[in-house]
């Protein structure tokens, strides 16, 4: 909910990072990041990305609402909440 900050890019390197070393499995398909942000400037987001050899994206969004057929297929909170004390708890 805030405008494009170039050291998103690298905490974002770091969580890849992180999901392909603990929780990727051989079978899975390559780890991307998507950086969904308020704003952007194009050519700050083109330096920060330079050196960076994982498959980050950047894109602005613009929320209105979700339409309600989709609202309905997605997860609760507290089903969401559930499911990551299920998998914490496997680690």
């Amino acid at each position: 909910m805030d405008e494009f900050q170039p050291e998103y890019i690298g905490k974002l390197n770091f969580y890849i990072s992180a999901i392909n070393e603990l929780v990727k499995d051989e079978s899975d398909n390559p780890t991307i990041g998507i950086l969904l942000c308020k704003n952007k400037d194009d050519y700050e987001v083109e330096f920060a990305l330079k050196d960076v050899n994982k498959p980050i994206g950047v894109s602005e969004y613009r929320y209105t609402e979700l339409p309600e057929n989709i609202k309905l297929g997605l997860q609760s909170l507290e089903q969401l909440t559930k499911e990551l004390k299920t998998i914490n708890a496997s680690y």
